[in-house]
């Protein structure tokens, strides 16, 4: 029997070729040809696009660590500048262009890429949207033709299939989306804390608030490191995570589950030596950093 964190080993392997795209200057440059520039409009915007034309609240919801305030200041103003199927579309453009620069033709036309294609894909198949909202609107999408654009689309949904589960066992263990962003950020492994409130749009304030929240609970100290009871809570969240991702992992078997995790790791190398991820951004433990 599979044990579940290897949904946890797929997540770590997986998720830098999805999560690139936030990063990367040709999304900039192709949301910015629609209209969307400035601030955080096009991560809401391209993230959110393939719910529909959704207001500031659900957008909140299903992406649950960023600050409300943050998102209603550019939802549904977006959707006013480009419609959320030009945004889809302008999305995979960018993932194509990027993955090209950072990988080059010669890697996305290997046999390792074919092999990931096939492999993903069948992942997804297991892959049930029921209480998984921003998974379920991303698998509505028609897939790419281009096979790394296959691939690229299969990892996004492998990804955001997980975040939903995520956002379950959060609220299941009674954390809110900035209490789970501080007690990431005293890990060392995600986003420096000036990072984390910039890119998420939370206040000086709140963050402390959050702080002082969490120290009241026991799993922060009064330096803001993570105590015993904190890093059990974080580890218990995570199997429940583990638990409920485990669907597409079981489906696959752990032969091609192998697989897919080495040529995953191989891409994540290759992301990270072309600068994909901007390592000011990232804690000296974050593995965006290697």
């Amino acid at each position: 029997m599979m044990q579940p964190d290897i949904a946890r080993r797929c997540k770590n392997a997986l998720e830098a070729p999805h999560a690139m795209i936030y990063f990367a200057p040709e999304a900039e440059q192709e949301f910015g040809s629609l209209g969307l520039k400035g601030g955080r409009i096009a991560y809401f915007a391209g993230r959110a696009a393939p719910m529909g034309a959704v207001g500031a609240g659900v957008v909140a919801a299903t992406f649950y660590n960023f600050s409300p305030r943050a998102a209603a200041k550019e939802i549904p103003r977006a959707w006013s500048i480009a419609a959320p199927e030009e945004i889809v579309a302008a999305r995979f453009r960018a993932a194509d262009t990027a993955l090209r620069r950072m990988l080059g033709d010669e890697v996305l036309t290997s046999e390792a890429v074919t092999e990931s294609v096939q492999l993903a894909a069948e992942a997804c198949r297991a892959c049930e949207p029921a209480g998984k909202p921003l998974f379920a609107a991303h698998a509505d999408l028609e897939w790419p033709e281009a096979p790394h654009l296959r691939l690229w689309h299969a990892l996004s949904l492998l990804r955001e299939f997980r975040g939903d589960a995520h956002i379950a066992a959060l609220q299941a263990a009674g954390i809110t989306g900035l209490q789970a962003l501080v007690l990431h950020t005293a890990t060392g492994e995600g986003f420096t804390e000036a990072a984390a409130k910039m890119t998420r749009g939370w206040s000086d304030e709140e963050w402390s608030d959050a702080h002082e929240e969490l120290r009241a609970e026991g799993l922060l100290d009064t330096e803001g490191t993570l105590t015993t009871a904190g890093k059990e809570l974080r580890e218990e969240v995570e199997a429940t995570t583990d638990a409920q991702s485990m669907a597409p992992w079981t489906h696959l078997g752990a032969t091609k589950v192998e697989r897919l995790v080495a040529h995953g790791a191989e891409l994540s190398k290759g992301l990270a030596k072309a600068g994909a991820f901007p390592r000011e951004l990232f804690a000296a433990g974050s593995s965006r950093r290697e």
